[in-house]
């Protein structure tokens, strides 16, 4: 009996330590990114960047073979106003006719405590690139109820520049700052 629990153990151990990294799609219809600034200190505004597209890859065993791309298209781009929305989507801040997505791709992904980790990456926005730093939560991983699949889920945080990206109209009185939270859901695609 013991020999057969000794047995099993080094099978586990063996099996979590050649741990594959596994490959998540994004779920765009459970993900948001969510950007809010000061607005000349009256208010903190927001605007939703919808429609995620990208993947994940995520290595519970090596954090730091994990990676993330993300395309956000600005056609998502919903404040809830629509004058806003296009002036946001105007010359004045992305310029969405020209430049029409942002993209975010990992360089560096770091453990940064329990259920926690640094990723570093790289922010493209009107072609301008700069990188960026979010602090993340790993929510779950696991089995998705409904679609009987893979899933993981992450919440995240960053503060970016506008100006450093070319979308500064305003600033410094509509703040320069701007707060980033992310949640996203993912998973294995199906075979």
């Amino acid at each position: 009996m013991r020999k057969t629990l000794l047995i099993a153990a080094l099978f586990a151990f063996a099996g979590s330590a050649f741990a594959a990294p596994v490959t998540y799609k994004i779920d765009p219809n459970h993900t948001d990114v969510i950007a809010q600034w000061s607005h000349f200190g009256f208010s903190n505004p927001s605007a939703h960047f919808g429609k995620a597209d990208g993947t994940i890859v995520y290595d519970a065993e090596n954090v730091s073979a994990s990676k993330v791309e993300v395309t956000l298209p600005l056609s998502g781009l919903n404040s809830f106003v629509a004058d806003f929305d296009e002036h946001l989507r105007s010359a004045d801040f992305f310029d969405a006719a020209k430049f029409p997505a942002a993209t975010f791709k990992s360089t560096k992904v770091e453990a940064a405590g329990e259920g926690k980790l640094k990723v570093t990456g790289n922010l493209t926005i009107k072609d301008i690139t700069k990188p960026v730093v979010l602090d993340v939560t790993l929510n779950k991983a696991g089995e998705h109820a409904m679609a009987k699949r893979a899933a993981i889920g992450f919440d995240a945080t960053a503060t970016v520049s506008r100006t450093e990206f070319g979308v500064g109209k305003f600033a410094p009185a509509v703040s320069d700052e701007v707060k980033l939270r992310i949640t996203t859901e993912a998973m294995v695609p199906k075979e």
